[in-house]
């Protein structure tokens, strides 16, 4: 059973500030801030929304088919997918741009500054969902996940016209969407998942509340960081707790392993708790590992920790 993941492929220079930001920035000069911040420690990942969910998605024993843009320095990216045993064949390389670069500054207390160079991302919209089923994959499910503002729009719709069930993850890219673009992707998604912030700002865009969201899908996820998430669904709501991290090291990513993880309970057939629930444990992996894509463990310790986590198996 495949997922067709759409969203960014990128790389990320990752950078670590030895202090924290509130003490740096005064906030009644916000207006005139220019500050610099000395980053001794910095590394280079690889990242994007797509990469990462079909990561922990891979993992998990799922089979992510990943479709991009990516620019003419994606070489070792495209080889790294697969060696992970993903498949390339709908990353579409741009000549003459980057891939996406993200560049993030991570302070002590885990709070971020980022700067996104959307490079070939920005033409996300020249794949289609309609290629991917041409090629033979008919996809049992799918996640639009931060993009190009044209890519999310057509993707979307796309999955819609073609009768497959997807996620609308807005994430970062929240900016890009008035009100009437949110409830048309709410309208078209068969999910919904954002964080509680993401939540905040669509519900007021939108004029509705999670129940109206709730009621427009077959359920409405909102996660809480180190508090876990919420999954409304089925005219109820399910309160999913965090899984304690073994360390905090670098919160990179771990939205996306959430993701992976909800997009393999689907798959699954699994019920809404454990879904989340599986979803938590994926982050809680993630962010006690450097970067986006370094935590893989074999499936037999995924069912281990989790077992340990809840007390019963989830498969």
């Amino acid at each position: 059973m495949s997922s067709l993941i759409c969203g960014s492929v990128a790389y990320d220079t990752i950078m670590t500030f030895d202090g924290r930001f509130r003490e740096h920035i005064l906030p009644d000069q916000i207006q005139m801030l220019n500050v610099s911040f000395l980053v001794p420690g910095m590394r280079r990942e690889f990242g994007g929304c797509a990469g990462n969910i079909a990561y922990t998605l891979k993992m998990l024993g799922g089979e992510p088919v990943v479709m991009a843009t990516v620019g003419q320095d994606a070489g070792p990216y495209l080889q790294h997918l697969r060696d992970l045993g993903i498949g390339t064949g709908h990353i579409r390389t741009l000549p003459d741009t980057f891939t996406a670069q993200a560049m993030i500054t991570t302070d002590l207390d885990n709070n971020q500054i980022t700067a996104f160079h959307p490079g070939a991302m920005g033409q996300s919209q020249l794949n289609a969902v309609q290629d991917v089923l041409a090629a033979g994959t008919r996809p049992a499910l799918g996640i639009v996940a931060p993009d190009s503002r044209e890519g999310m729009l057509h993707h979307a719709r796309q999955f819609a016209e073609a009768g497959i069930p997807f996620i609308f993850d807005l994430g970062q890219a929240m900016p890009l969407f008035n009100g009437e673009d949110l409830r048309r992707f709410v309208e078209l998604a068969s999910y919904v998942t954002v964080n509680d912030y993401e939540a905040q700002v669509m519900l007021s865009r939108t004029a509705w509340t999670s129940a109206d969201v709730a009621a427009k899908v077959r359920a409405f996820i909102v996660t809480h960081g180190e508090r876990g998430a919420t999954i409304f669904a089925d005219g109820q709501q399910y309160a999913i707790p965090a899984v304690q991290a073994e360390r905090v090291v670098d919160p990179t990513g771990c939205g996306d392993a959430f993701r992976g993880g909800l997009l393999h309970g689907i798959e699954q057939g699994m019920d809404w708790e454990t879904t989340g629930r599986l979803a938590s444990l994926m982050g809680a992996l993630k962010i006690a590992q450097q970067g986006p894509q370094n935590h893989w463990i074999s499936h037999d310790e995924i069912a281990s920790r989790f077992a340990s986590a809840f007390g019963y198996q989830y498969a």
